[in-house]
Protein backbone atom coordinates (compact mmCIF):
# COMPACT_ATOMS: atom_id res chain seq x y z
CA UNK A 1 0.00 0.00 0.00
CA UNK A 2 1.29 3.09 -1.10
CA UNK A 3 0.80 6.50 0.28
CA UNK A 4 1.26 10.37 -1.36
CA UNK A 5 0.46 13.78 0.10
CA UNK A 6 -0.63 16.81 -1.89
CA UNK A 7 -1.93 20.29 -1.68
CA UNK A 8 -5.49 19.70 -4.34
CA UNK A 9 -6.62 16.33 -4.84
CA UNK A 10 -9.25 16.39 -7.66
CA UNK A 11 -12.09 13.40 -7.44
CA UNK A 12 -13.12 13.20 -11.10
CA UNK A 13 -11.58 13.80 -14.59
CA UNK A 14 -14.12 15.30 -16.64
CA UNK A 15 -14.16 18.90 -18.45
CA UNK A 16 -14.68 20.03 -14.59
CA UNK A 17 -12.19 18.00 -12.69
CA UNK A 18 -9.25 17.91 -15.47
CA UNK A 19 -9.49 21.88 -16.16
CA UNK A 20 -9.37 22.42 -12.42
CA UNK A 21 -6.31 19.97 -11.95
CA UNK A 22 -4.59 21.91 -15.15
CA UNK A 23 -5.06 25.48 -13.45
CA UNK A 24 -3.82 24.50 -9.86
CA UNK A 25 -0.84 22.31 -11.24
CA UNK A 26 -0.08 26.30 -13.98
CA UNK A 27 -0.16 27.98 -9.98
CA UNK A 28 2.05 25.88 -8.35
CA UNK A 29 0.16 23.36 -6.18
CA UNK A 30 1.23 20.34 -6.01
CA UNK A 31 -2.01 18.74 -7.82
CA UNK A 32 -3.01 14.92 -7.51
CA UNK A 33 -6.30 13.94 -10.44
CA UNK A 34 -8.07 10.48 -9.48
CA UNK A 35 -10.58 8.81 -12.39
CA UNK A 36 -11.36 5.14 -13.01
CA UNK A 37 -11.83 5.86 -16.63
CA UNK A 38 -9.31 8.11 -19.59
CA UNK A 39 -8.90 11.57 -19.09
CA UNK A 40 -12.10 13.86 -20.14
CA UNK A 41 -15.29 11.97 -17.91
CA UNK A 42 -18.18 11.25 -19.66
CA UNK A 43 -18.49 14.40 -22.50
CA UNK A 44 -15.21 13.62 -23.71
CA UNK A 45 -15.80 9.70 -24.02
CA UNK A 46 -19.20 8.96 -24.03
CA UNK A 47 -21.32 11.93 -24.27
CA UNK A 48 -20.54 15.44 -25.63
CA UNK A 49 -17.82 14.36 -28.26
CA UNK A 50 -19.03 11.24 -29.75
CA UNK A 51 -22.67 11.93 -29.96
CA UNK A 52 -21.20 15.19 -32.35
CA UNK A 53 -18.87 13.00 -34.21
CA UNK A 54 -21.55 10.37 -34.50
CA UNK A 55 -24.03 13.43 -35.58
CA UNK A 56 -22.11 14.65 -38.43
CA UNK A 57 -21.88 11.15 -40.04
CA UNK A 58 -25.53 11.18 -39.89
CA UNK A 59 -25.78 14.51 -41.46
CA UNK A 60 -23.25 13.76 -44.93
CA UNK A 61 -25.17 10.45 -45.13
CA UNK A 62 -28.47 11.70 -45.44
CA UNK A 63 -27.29 14.39 -47.40
CA UNK A 64 -25.86 11.71 -50.11
CA UNK A 65 -29.02 9.28 -49.81
CA UNK A 66 -30.55 12.82 -50.45
CA UNK A 67 -28.16 13.46 -53.83
CA UNK A 68 -29.11 9.83 -54.48
CA UNK A 69 -32.84 9.75 -54.80
CA UNK A 70 -32.53 13.19 -56.81
CA UNK A 71 -34.16 14.92 -53.81
CA UNK A 72 -30.78 17.17 -53.54
CA UNK A 73 -31.88 20.50 -55.59
CA UNK A 74 -27.96 21.55 -55.61
CA UNK A 75 -27.23 19.56 -58.66
CA UNK A 76 -25.10 17.10 -57.28
CA UNK A 77 -25.84 13.33 -58.09
CA UNK A 78 -24.14 10.30 -56.28
CA UNK A 79 -25.36 6.46 -56.81
CA UNK A 80 -25.99 3.99 -54.40
CA UNK A 81 -24.51 5.77 -50.70
CA UNK A 82 -23.68 2.95 -47.90
CA UNK A 83 -22.77 3.58 -44.69
CA UNK A 84 -20.25 1.54 -42.72
CA UNK A 85 -21.49 2.20 -38.71
CA UNK A 86 -18.83 0.17 -37.69
CA UNK A 87 -15.79 2.59 -39.58
CA UNK A 88 -18.26 5.38 -38.29
CA UNK A 89 -17.69 4.44 -34.42
CA UNK A 90 -13.90 3.60 -35.17
CA UNK A 91 -13.83 7.35 -36.66
CA UNK A 92 -15.31 8.51 -33.78
CA UNK A 93 -13.22 6.26 -31.35
CA UNK A 94 -10.08 7.75 -33.04
CA UNK A 95 -11.44 11.27 -32.16
CA UNK A 96 -12.12 10.49 -28.70
CA UNK A 97 -8.49 8.65 -27.96
CA UNK A 98 -6.77 11.51 -29.80
CA UNK A 99 -8.40 13.25 -27.00
CA UNK A 100 -7.92 11.47 -24.37
CA UNK A 101 -3.82 11.98 -25.05
CA UNK A 102 -4.51 15.36 -25.43
CA UNK A 103 -5.76 16.11 -21.70
CA UNK A 104 -3.32 13.82 -20.54
CA UNK A 105 -0.37 15.63 -22.14
CA UNK A 106 -1.74 18.95 -20.83
CA UNK A 107 -2.15 17.19 -17.13
CA UNK A 108 1.54 16.35 -17.31
CA UNK A 109 2.47 19.25 -18.49
CA UNK A 110 0.84 21.31 -15.56
CA UNK A 111 2.89 18.72 -13.47
CA UNK A 112 -0.70 16.85 -11.95
CA UNK A 113 -0.15 13.41 -10.89
CA UNK A 114 -3.01 10.82 -12.34
CA UNK A 115 -3.59 7.79 -10.30
CA UNK A 116 -6.02 5.92 -12.55
CA UNK A 117 -8.26 3.92 -10.21
CA UNK A 118 -11.92 4.13 -8.31
CA UNK A 119 -11.32 6.46 -5.29
CA UNK A 120 -13.18 6.08 -1.45
CA UNK A 121 -12.98 8.64 0.48
CA UNK A 122 -11.94 7.31 4.47
CA UNK A 123 -12.45 10.79 5.99
CA UNK A 124 -12.42 14.28 4.77
CA UNK A 125 -8.81 14.48 4.17
CA UNK A 126 -7.78 11.14 2.79
CA UNK A 127 -8.65 8.91 -0.02
CA UNK A 128 -7.73 5.05 -0.94
CA UNK A 129 -7.48 3.97 -4.70
CA UNK A 130 -7.94 1.00 -6.06
CA UNK A 131 -5.57 0.61 -9.19
CA UNK A 132 -4.35 -1.99 -11.34
CA UNK A 133 -1.34 -2.24 -8.50
CA UNK A 134 -2.71 -2.43 -5.60
CA UNK A 135 -4.53 0.60 -3.04
CA UNK A 136 -3.03 4.24 -2.92
CA UNK A 137 -3.32 6.06 -0.09
CA UNK A 138 -3.45 9.68 -0.80
CA UNK A 139 -3.73 12.59 1.67
CA UNK A 140 -5.30 15.70 0.86
CA UNK A 141 -5.19 19.53 2.21
CA UNK A 142 -7.87 20.59 0.00
CA UNK A 143 -10.24 18.22 -2.37
CA UNK A 144 -12.09 18.77 -5.12
CA UNK A 145 -15.26 16.64 -5.97
CA UNK A 146 -16.04 16.43 -9.27
CA UNK A 147 -17.75 13.06 -10.08
CA UNK A 148 -20.47 14.40 -12.70
CA UNK A 149 -23.39 12.39 -13.27
CA UNK A 150 -25.19 9.30 -15.08
CA UNK A 151 -27.97 8.21 -17.10
CA UNK A 152 -31.32 8.04 -15.01
CA UNK A 153 -32.22 4.58 -15.23
CA UNK A 154 -36.48 3.90 -15.78
CA UNK A 155 -37.82 1.08 -13.52
CA UNK A 156 -39.29 -0.60 -15.92
CA UNK A 157 -36.89 -0.37 -18.75
CA UNK A 158 -33.06 -1.63 -17.17
CA UNK A 159 -30.22 -1.19 -19.05
CA UNK A 160 -28.72 -4.10 -21.08
CA UNK A 161 -28.59 -5.64 -24.64
CA UNK A 162 -31.79 -4.01 -25.70
CA UNK A 163 -32.44 -1.11 -23.39
CA UNK A 164 -29.70 1.04 -24.08
CA UNK A 165 -28.26 4.16 -22.35
CA UNK A 166 -26.38 7.05 -24.35
CA UNK A 167 -23.32 5.89 -23.75
CA UNK A 168 -24.39 2.43 -25.09
CA UNK A 169 -26.06 3.94 -28.11
CA UNK A 170 -23.07 5.56 -29.26
CA UNK A 171 -20.82 2.65 -29.63
CA UNK A 172 -23.30 0.23 -31.38
CA UNK A 173 -21.27 -1.96 -34.22
CA UNK A 174 -24.79 -2.59 -35.81
CA UNK A 175 -27.53 -0.26 -36.82
CA UNK A 176 -31.14 -1.49 -35.89
CA UNK A 177 -33.88 -1.59 -38.47
CA UNK A 178 -35.99 -0.09 -35.31
CA UNK A 179 -35.13 2.20 -32.17
CA UNK A 180 -37.51 3.76 -29.95
CA UNK A 181 -36.45 6.68 -28.32
CA UNK A 182 -37.87 7.26 -24.73
CA UNK A 183 -37.87 10.92 -23.25
CA UNK A 184 -37.75 14.03 -25.86
CA UNK A 185 -35.28 16.11 -24.46
CA UNK A 186 -31.87 17.35 -25.95
CA UNK A 187 -29.77 13.94 -25.55
CA UNK A 188 -33.18 11.63 -27.06
CA UNK A 189 -33.44 14.43 -29.50
CA UNK A 190 -30.03 14.68 -30.57
CA UNK A 191 -29.70 10.86 -31.38
CA UNK A 192 -32.98 10.26 -32.55
CA UNK A 193 -32.64 12.41 -35.49
CA UNK A 194 -28.52 10.98 -36.07
CA UNK A 195 -30.36 7.90 -36.13
CA UNK A 196 -33.02 8.63 -38.51
CA UNK A 197 -30.55 10.26 -40.65
CA UNK A 198 -28.89 7.14 -40.70
CA UNK A 199 -31.48 4.62 -41.74
CA UNK A 200 -33.51 3.68 -38.75
CA UNK A 201 -37.11 3.85 -38.56
CA UNK A 202 -37.91 6.07 -35.16
CA UNK A 203 -39.97 6.38 -32.80
CA UNK A 204 -39.93 8.73 -30.10
CA UNK A 205 -41.96 8.68 -26.78
CA UNK A 206 -42.42 11.60 -24.27
CA UNK A 207 -44.20 12.01 -21.51
CA UNK A 208 -45.11 15.65 -21.75
CA UNK A 209 -46.91 16.96 -24.45
CA UNK A 210 -44.11 18.75 -26.60
CA UNK A 211 -40.48 17.95 -27.75
CA UNK A 212 -37.61 19.73 -25.69
CA UNK A 213 -40.19 20.77 -22.55
CA UNK A 214 -37.17 22.97 -21.25
CA UNK A 215 -37.32 25.47 -24.35
CA UNK A 216 -39.63 27.32 -25.04
CA UNK A 217 -41.95 26.07 -27.67
CA UNK A 218 -41.20 28.96 -30.69
CA UNK A 219 -37.46 27.47 -30.79
CA UNK A 220 -38.53 24.12 -31.22
CA UNK A 221 -41.25 24.46 -34.06
CA UNK A 222 -38.36 24.10 -36.95
CA UNK A 223 -37.01 21.45 -34.97
CA UNK A 224 -40.48 19.39 -35.12
CA UNK A 225 -41.01 20.05 -39.18
CA UNK A 226 -37.40 18.11 -39.64
CA UNK A 227 -38.94 15.45 -37.36
CA UNK A 228 -41.86 15.08 -39.57
CA UNK A 229 -39.47 15.23 -42.70
CA UNK A 230 -37.44 12.48 -41.31
CA UNK A 231 -40.75 10.39 -40.37
CA UNK A 232 -39.99 10.42 -36.96
CA UNK A 233 -42.90 9.09 -35.29
CA UNK A 234 -44.00 11.09 -32.18
CA UNK A 235 -45.59 9.95 -29.61
CA UNK A 236 -46.13 12.84 -27.12
CA UNK A 237 -48.24 12.49 -23.72
CA UNK A 238 -46.90 8.81 -23.37
CA UNK A 239 -45.32 6.41 -20.95
CA UNK A 240 -43.94 3.44 -20.85
CA UNK A 241 -44.78 0.44 -19.16
CA UNK A 242 -42.33 -2.43 -20.33
CA UNK A 243 -40.54 -3.87 -22.75
CA UNK A 244 -40.92 -7.33 -24.99
CA UNK A 245 -37.32 -8.50 -25.47
CA UNK A 246 -38.52 -11.67 -27.45
CA UNK A 247 -41.36 -10.06 -29.40
CA UNK A 248 -39.17 -6.43 -29.80
CA UNK A 249 -41.99 -4.53 -28.53
CA UNK A 250 -41.70 -1.69 -26.50
CA UNK A 251 -45.35 -1.17 -24.43
CA UNK A 252 -46.75 2.43 -23.46
CA UNK A 253 -49.84 3.99 -22.18
CA UNK A 254 -51.19 7.05 -24.49
CA UNK A 255 -52.65 10.13 -22.66
CA UNK A 256 -56.12 9.27 -22.91
CA UNK A 257 -55.06 6.24 -20.93
CA UNK A 258 -55.35 3.81 -23.98
CA UNK A 259 -52.49 1.07 -24.07
CA UNK A 260 -50.32 0.47 -26.80
CA UNK A 261 -47.22 -1.10 -27.95
CA UNK A 262 -44.61 0.00 -30.36
CA UNK A 263 -41.90 -2.06 -32.73
CA UNK A 264 -38.34 -1.20 -31.36
CA UNK A 265 -35.20 -3.64 -31.72
CA UNK A 266 -33.70 -1.30 -29.63
CA UNK A 267 -34.69 1.20 -26.79
CA UNK A 268 -33.17 4.27 -26.31
CA UNK A 269 -33.71 5.80 -22.82
CA UNK A 270 -32.97 9.72 -22.47
CA UNK A 271 -34.49 10.75 -19.58
CA UNK A 272 -32.25 12.55 -18.04
CA UNK A 273 -29.17 12.51 -15.85
CA UNK A 274 -28.74 12.16 -12.19
CA UNK A 275 -25.57 13.43 -10.09
CA UNK A 276 -22.75 10.72 -9.32
CA UNK A 277 -23.58 10.51 -5.27
CA UNK A 278 -22.74 7.24 -4.85
CA UNK A 279 -19.43 4.90 -5.09
CA UNK A 280 -17.00 7.68 -3.97
CA UNK A 281 -17.53 7.19 0.01
CA UNK A 282 -19.91 10.01 0.78
CA UNK A 283 -21.19 8.23 3.26
CA UNK A 284 -18.16 9.03 5.48
CA UNK A 285 -18.34 12.30 5.21
CA UNK A 286 -20.79 15.46 6.35
CA UNK A 287 -22.26 17.20 3.30
CA UNK A 288 -25.69 18.61 2.75
CA UNK A 289 -27.02 17.87 0.04
CA UNK A 290 -29.70 20.41 -2.30
CA UNK A 291 -32.45 17.83 -3.41
CA UNK A 292 -30.03 15.86 -5.57
CA UNK A 293 -27.12 17.30 -5.75
CA UNK A 294 -24.36 18.67 -3.16
CA UNK A 295 -24.80 21.86 -1.47
CA UNK A 296 -22.57 24.63 -3.17
CA UNK A 297 -21.80 28.41 -2.52
CA UNK A 298 -20.74 31.23 -4.87
CA UNK A 299 -17.09 29.75 -4.29
CA UNK A 300 -17.90 26.12 -4.58
CA UNK A 301 -17.06 25.41 -0.93
CA UNK A 302 -18.96 22.52 0.33
CA UNK A 303 -20.78 22.39 4.29
CA UNK A 304 -17.28 20.73 5.16
CA UNK A 305 -14.10 22.59 5.29
CA UNK A 306 -11.32 21.62 3.04
CA UNK A 307 -13.86 20.13 0.29
CA UNK A 308 -15.50 21.92 -3.06
CA UNK A 309 -17.30 20.57 -5.94
CA UNK A 310 -17.80 21.42 -9.36
CA UNK A 311 -20.04 20.43 -12.28
CA UNK A 312 -22.54 17.93 -12.35
CA UNK A 313 -22.46 16.67 -8.34
CA UNK A 314 -23.25 20.51 -7.86
CA UNK A 315 -27.08 20.54 -10.08
CA UNK A 316 -28.03 22.74 -13.15
CA UNK A 317 -27.20 23.20 -15.76
CA UNK A 318 -25.28 20.25 -16.06
CA UNK A 319 -23.12 21.71 -18.90
CA UNK A 320 -19.70 20.73 -19.62
CA UNK A 321 -18.71 24.76 -19.93
CA UNK A 322 -20.30 25.54 -16.44
CA UNK A 323 -17.99 22.63 -14.65
CA UNK A 324 -14.63 23.57 -16.62
CA UNK A 325 -15.78 27.33 -15.23
CA UNK A 326 -16.23 26.13 -11.64
CA UNK A 327 -13.24 24.04 -12.24
CA UNK A 328 -10.80 26.69 -13.07
CA UNK A 329 -12.77 29.39 -10.72
CA UNK A 330 -11.49 27.00 -7.54
CA UNK A 331 -8.33 26.05 -8.44
CA UNK A 332 -7.18 29.90 -8.49
CA UNK A 333 -9.16 30.46 -5.05
CA UNK A 334 -7.09 27.52 -3.37
CA UNK A 335 -3.86 29.59 -5.14
CA UNK A 336 -5.16 32.22 -2.79
CA UNK A 337 -6.69 34.57 -5.62
CA UNK A 338 -10.09 36.47 -4.87
CA UNK A 339 -12.87 34.88 -6.64
CA UNK A 340 -16.44 34.08 -7.03
CA UNK A 341 -19.02 32.78 -8.92
CA UNK A 342 -20.55 36.21 -10.58
CA UNK A 343 -21.26 34.54 -14.46
CA UNK A 344 -24.44 36.47 -15.51
CA UNK A 345 -24.99 33.69 -18.65
CA UNK A 346 -24.14 30.15 -19.35
CA UNK A 347 -25.00 29.37 -22.83
CA UNK A 348 -26.92 26.04 -23.84
CA UNK A 349 -27.07 24.21 -27.70
CA UNK A 350 -29.02 21.85 -28.26
CA UNK A 351 -27.40 19.78 -31.41
CA UNK A 352 -30.40 18.98 -32.76
CA UNK A 353 -31.55 18.89 -36.71
CA UNK A 354 -31.74 22.73 -36.69
CA UNK A 355 -29.38 23.70 -33.83
CA UNK A 356 -30.94 25.77 -30.92
CA UNK A 357 -28.77 27.78 -28.81
CA UNK A 358 -29.90 29.85 -25.77
CA UNK A 359 -28.26 32.42 -23.66
CA UNK A 360 -29.70 34.19 -20.77
CA UNK A 361 -33.46 34.55 -20.21
CA UNK A 362 -36.38 33.82 -22.79
CA UNK A 363 -39.46 35.87 -23.21
CA UNK A 364 -41.31 34.50 -21.04
CA UNK A 365 -38.59 34.22 -18.21
CA UNK A 366 -38.58 37.73 -18.43
CA UNK A 367 -42.59 38.05 -17.92
CA UNK A 368 -42.34 35.77 -14.84
CA UNK A 369 -39.78 38.05 -13.52
CA UNK A 370 -41.90 41.31 -14.08
CA UNK A 371 -39.74 43.13 -16.33
CA UNK A 372 -41.26 44.98 -19.13
CA UNK A 373 -39.10 43.66 -22.15
CA UNK A 374 -38.66 44.86 -26.10
CA UNK A 375 -38.17 41.58 -28.55
CA UNK A 376 -36.22 41.70 -32.20
CA UNK A 377 -36.57 38.63 -34.14
CA UNK A 378 -35.09 37.92 -37.33
CA UNK A 379 -36.14 34.91 -39.75
CA UNK A 380 -32.83 32.73 -41.29
CA UNK A 381 -35.40 33.03 -44.88
CA UNK A 382 -34.36 36.82 -44.75
CA UNK A 383 -30.86 36.26 -44.48
CA UNK A 384 -28.23 35.48 -47.36
CA UNK A 385 -26.19 32.93 -46.02
CA UNK A 386 -28.56 30.96 -44.61
CA UNK A 387 -30.24 30.54 -47.37
CA UNK A 388 -26.72 29.41 -49.17
CA UNK A 389 -26.48 26.65 -46.24
CA UNK A 390 -30.20 25.50 -47.08
CA UNK A 391 -31.25 26.62 -43.63
CA UNK A 392 -33.79 28.79 -43.81
CA UNK A 393 -36.01 27.62 -41.37
CA UNK A 394 -34.92 29.42 -38.16
CA UNK A 395 -34.53 32.46 -36.50
CA UNK A 396 -32.71 34.71 -33.90
CA UNK A 397 -34.65 36.50 -31.40
CA UNK A 398 -33.49 39.52 -28.61
CA UNK A 399 -34.97 39.78 -25.39
CA UNK A 400 -34.03 43.18 -23.86
CA UNK A 401 -35.35 45.51 -20.94
CA UNK A 402 -37.65 48.21 -22.19
CA UNK A 403 -36.72 50.85 -20.27
CA UNK A 404 -32.80 51.15 -20.85
CA UNK A 405 -32.34 48.34 -23.76
CA UNK A 406 -29.74 46.25 -22.11
CA UNK A 407 -29.99 42.79 -23.42
CA UNK A 408 -31.02 40.22 -21.31
CA UNK A 409 -31.44 37.07 -23.61
CA UNK A 410 -31.11 35.60 -26.93
CA UNK A 411 -31.98 32.62 -28.72
CA UNK A 412 -31.98 31.11 -31.73
CA UNK A 413 -32.28 28.10 -34.20
CA UNK A 414 -31.44 26.93 -37.22
CA UNK A 415 -28.27 25.12 -39.55
CA UNK A 416 -24.92 25.73 -37.62
CA UNK A 417 -26.24 28.11 -34.74
CA UNK A 418 -24.01 26.74 -32.08
CA UNK A 419 -21.30 28.82 -33.26
CA UNK A 420 -23.25 31.42 -32.39
CA UNK A 421 -23.41 30.84 -28.60
CA UNK A 422 -20.28 32.85 -28.12
CA UNK A 423 -21.16 36.08 -29.11
CA UNK A 424 -24.58 35.78 -27.16
CA UNK A 425 -22.93 34.37 -23.96
CA UNK A 426 -20.14 37.50 -24.59
CA UNK A 427 -23.11 39.85 -25.66
CA UNK A 428 -24.76 39.22 -22.02
CA UNK A 429 -21.77 38.56 -20.03
CA UNK A 430 -20.41 42.27 -21.25
CA UNK A 431 -23.61 44.21 -20.45
CA UNK A 432 -24.44 45.04 -23.93
CA UNK A 433 -27.64 46.97 -25.53
CA UNK A 434 -29.73 46.51 -28.11
CA UNK A 435 -27.78 49.91 -29.61
CA UNK A 436 -24.60 48.37 -28.97
CA UNK A 437 -25.13 45.37 -30.76
CA UNK A 438 -27.26 47.23 -33.51
CA UNK A 439 -23.73 49.76 -34.10
CA UNK A 440 -21.45 47.14 -34.53
CA UNK A 441 -20.80 45.78 -38.10
CA UNK A 442 -21.24 42.17 -38.65
CA UNK A 443 -19.37 40.26 -41.80
CA UNK A 444 -21.11 39.89 -44.71
CA UNK A 445 -22.51 37.07 -45.48
CA UNK A 446 -22.78 35.17 -42.41
CA UNK A 447 -25.59 34.20 -39.71
CA UNK A 448 -24.27 36.35 -37.22
CA UNK A 449 -25.61 38.92 -39.03
CA UNK A 450 -29.08 37.84 -38.02
CA UNK A 451 -28.31 38.93 -34.66
CA UNK A 452 -27.31 42.78 -35.46
CA UNK A 453 -30.62 42.73 -37.29
CA UNK A 454 -32.49 41.07 -34.54
CA UNK A 455 -31.55 44.17 -32.74
CA UNK A 456 -32.57 46.45 -35.09
CA UNK A 457 -35.33 45.06 -35.50
CA UNK A 458 -36.35 45.36 -31.52
CA UNK A 459 -35.02 48.80 -31.83
CA UNK A 460 -37.98 49.67 -34.53
CA UNK A 461 -35.12 50.22 -37.56
CA UNK A 462 -35.31 46.83 -39.19
CA UNK A 463 -33.98 47.04 -42.94
CA UNK A 464 -33.57 43.36 -44.43
CA UNK A 465 -37.24 42.48 -43.23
Amino acid sequence: MKEISCKVLVIGAGPGGYVCAIRAGQLGLDTVIVDFQKPGGTCLNVGCIPSKALIHAADHYAEALAQASGGSHLGISIENPTLDIAKTVAWKDHIVGRLNNGVAGLLKKAKVKIVAGQATFRDGRTVSVETEIGTQIIHAENVVIATGSIPVELPGLPFGEHVLSSTQALSMKQLPQTMAVVGAGYIGLELGIAFAKMGVSVSIIEATDRILPLYDAELTKPVMRRLDALGVRLQLGCKTTGYDATARKLSFDTVSGRKDKIEAEKVLVTVGRKAQLDGWGREELELDTDGRFLRIDERCRTSMRGIHAIGDVTGEPMLAHRAMAQGEMVAEILAGHRRSWDKRVIPAVCFTDPEIVTAGLSPEDARKAGIAVKLGQFPYMANARAMTLDGEDGFVRIVAREDNHLVLGIQAVGKGVAELSAAFGLAIEMGTRLEDIAGTIHAHPTQGEGLQEAALKALGLAIHV
